[in-house]
């Protein structure tokens, strides 16, 4: 059983980090459930501060991932239409372009969409800009924090 639970742990924090960069797939939580599978086995031995201050970064950076990029496009003059040009330039660069289509997706996507809107073309591209940062953000966000977990995981579960 516990090789199950730690074969298991190891597909979550895999899927984390894929998660990171894919926006359907809830990355730092899934890491987190990991690292929970690999706690359970007889090799996880971790501090529960560990795992409590591990699960409230997880669920913090799960909330500012959906905020950042919002925050920064509105700071940089953008609407919702830019967003949500950003999440669908997202989708189509990862699809179409792999990997360079995951920042230069959003880019475009939210240039188009502030374009195509009929009150903002002015503010296409520093839009597009900001809704860039605030994506880059969330995903370096969302990278540090599954790497962190996946590092506790494997020192502990592996090293020690």
């Amino acid at each position: 059983m516990d090789y199950f639970l730690v074969a298991l742990g190891a597909l979550f924090l895999l899927l984390g980090l894929i998660g990171c960069i894919l926006p359907v797939i809830p990355g730092p939580p899934l890491s987190f459930a990991g690292l929970l599978l690999g706690y359970f086995s007889k090799w996880g031995k971790f501090d529960s501060d560990i795992l409590i201050w591990l699960g409230v970064a997880a669920a913090v950076t799960t909330v500012l991932d959906y905020i950042l990029p919002l925050w920064a496009t509105k700071k940089f003059g953008g609407s919702k239409r830019g967003v949500w040009g950003a999440t669908i330039g997202l989708l189509l660069g990862i699809v179409f372009f792999p990997p360079l289509g995951i920042i230069i997706g959003p880019f475009i996507g939210a240039f188009v969409g502030e374009y195509t809107s009929a009150t903002n073309k002015h503010n296409a591209l520093p839009s597009a800009i900001g809704s860039l940062i605030g994506f880059l953000l969330g995903t370096g966000m969302k990278f540090a924090v599954a790497g962190v977990i996946s590092y506790y995981f494997v020192v502990e579960i592996f090293i020690r």
